[in-house]
C-alpha cells in the first residue's frame, strides 16, 4: 500500500495527537473543551462523536447534522481540524457537507464488512483522511480488510486505531490490548500508520496516562484520548474521559521516545543484545524441529501399536510440570501455558500426519485418509 503522510494535520516528526469528547452533547460543551485543548497547545485535530453506536436505544445517541455545525464554530475559532466517526454513507456525505477534516470508522463498523462496503463507496472520489479502528474481536484480517476497503476506494491518507479488543469477561482494561495484534498489523503494513486509543481501552481515566505511555512505548503514530469539560456529567463514557487539566498534566508526563540513538555506546550494546537474541533464536528453532522429528516417530510407533495419539493424563502432565518449570525460571504463566498449548498442537499434528503417512502404506492398521496433503 502506498499510504501518504497525515503530517499535514500538524504532527510533523513526533506522535499524531487527536483529543475531544466522546460525544458532541451542546454546543457550549464543544467550545468549552475545543478552547481549553486549544490553550494547551498540544493537540493537532478536534475529535467528537456526533452519531453514537450504542448497545441500548435508551442511550445518548448523539446530536447528528447540528452537532457538526457546533464543530464548524469550534474550528473556526480555535483552528483546530476535525474528526467524527462515520458508521453510513449519509454520515459521510454530512461530514463533506460541514467540512469535516477526517473521520474514523469505529470498532462495530469495521466488525461488518458490508458496512465498511457502502461507506468506501462514498468515500471514492474525496481525498478525505480516514481512521480505522481495530474491530471488536482480535481479527487482523478483518482489520486489514477494512483498511484495504478504503484504500481501495482510492483514499491515501489512512491509519489504523488500536482501542483494544472486547473481552468475554471483566478485567482490568475495558478492551483488551493484544499489542502483539497491533504489531502484526504494523508488520503487514509497514507504511501504515497506527494510533491508540487508551480511552477505550483503559475504561478509567486514572489508567489512560500509563496505557498512553505504554502505546508510545510500542512507537504507535499518535494518540487519540477522550476529554470533557465536566467528565462526572458526560452523557456517554464518563468514566474513561479526563479533563482538560488532567490531559494537559498527562501530556506534560509522558515520555517521547526515539526510535534509535546516536550514542555509539548503545548502538554498540544493542547490536550484542540483537546478536544474542539471534542465536538463542536459531537454537530454539532448531530444537522445536528436532522435538516434532521425535513426535512424528512417536506417532507411527503409536499407530503400529494401535495407540490414540492423544493421551490426557499425558498432556496434563505436561502442562503442568512444563509451565510450572516456566515459572520458575522467570517465565509469565499465560505466556508459558500458551506456548506448550502451541508447541503440543504442532505435536499431536505430526504424530496424525505421520499415522496418516503410515496407514496409506498398510504399515499400521486403518484406512487413511485420502483428504490429507502428504
Amino acid at each position: 500500500m502506498e499510504i501518504e503522510s497525515l503530517v499535514s494535520f500538524g504532527s510533523g516528526s513526533g506522535p499524531l495527537i487527536i483529543a475531544g469528547p466522546c460525544s458532541a452533547e451542546s454546543e457550549e460543551q464543544v467550545m468549552a473543551i475545543a478552547m481549553a485543548l486549544k490553550a494547551t497547545g498540544r493537540v493537532h485535530l478536534l475529535r467528537a462523536g456526533v452519531w453514537k453506536p450504542r448497545s441500548r436505544p435508551s442511550s445518548f445517541g448523539g446530536e447528528g447534522v447540528r452537532a457538526l455545525e457546533w464543530l464548524q464554530r469550534a474550528k473556526e475559532e480555535t483552528g483546530l481540524p476535525l474528526v467524527v466517526e462515520v458508521a453510513s454513507p449519509v454520515h459521510v456525505e454530512a461530514c463533506l457537507r460541514h467540512g469535516i477534516d477526517m473521520v474514523w470508522l469505529g470498532a462495530r463498523t469495521v466488525s461488518n464488512p458490508f458496512s465498511v462496503d457502502e461507506i468506501a463507496r462514498a468515500l471514492q472520489g474525496t481525498s478525505l483522511p480516514v481512521l480505522v479502528k481495530n474491530p471488536l474481536g482480535p481479527d487482523v484480517d478483518l482489520w486489514l480488510g477494512a483498511i484495504e476497503r478504503v484504500y481501495d476506494a482510492g483514499i491515501r491518507r489512512i491509519a489504523g486505531v488500536h482501542r483494544g479488543f472486547t473481552p468475554y469477561e471483566k478485567g482490568k482494561y475495558r478492551n483488551i490490548p493484544k499489542w502483539e495484534l497491533a504489531i502484526e498489523l504494523r508488520s503487514r503494513v509497514p507504511a501504515l500508520p497506527v494510533i491508540c486509543d487508551p480511552s477505550h481501552m483503559s475504561g478509567r481515566a486514572d489508567m489512560v496516562p500509563a496505557t498512553a505511555q505504554k502505546a508510545l512505548d510500542m512507537n504507535m503514530a499518535g494518540l487519540m484520548v477522550e476529554v470533557h469539560h465536566d467528565p462526572q456529567h458526560a452523557l456517554s463514557d464518563r468514566a474513561q474521559q479526563l479533563d482538560p487539566e488532567s490531559f494537559e498534566r498527562m501530556m506534560d508526563s509522558l515520555v517521547f521516545r526515539q526510535t534509535t540513538s546516536d550514542d555509539m555506546g548503545f548502538r554498540n550494546q544493542l547490536e550484542e543484545l540483537r546478536d544474542q537474541i539471534d542465536s538463542i533464536d536459531h537454537q530454539l528453532i532448531e530444537l522445536l524441529a528436532a522435538r516434532m522429528k521425535i513426535s512424528g516417530r512417536m506417532g507411527e510407533y503409536k499407530c503400529r501399536n494401535n495407540v490414540t495419539v492423544f493421551q490426557l493424563n499425558r498432556w496434563l502432565e505436561i502442562l503442568q510440570t512444563r509451565v510450572q518449570h516456566g515459572i520458575s525460571e522467570g517465565l509469565d504463566r499465560d505466556f508459558a501455558e500458551n506456548l506448550i498449548k502451541v508447541i503440543h498442537e504442532e505435536s499431536i499434528r505430526c504424530q496424525d500426519k505421520a499415522m496418516d503417512q503410515l496407514r496409506s502404506t498398510g504399515g499400521c492398521p486403518g484406512p487413511a485418509d485420502e483428504g490429507k496433503e502428504k
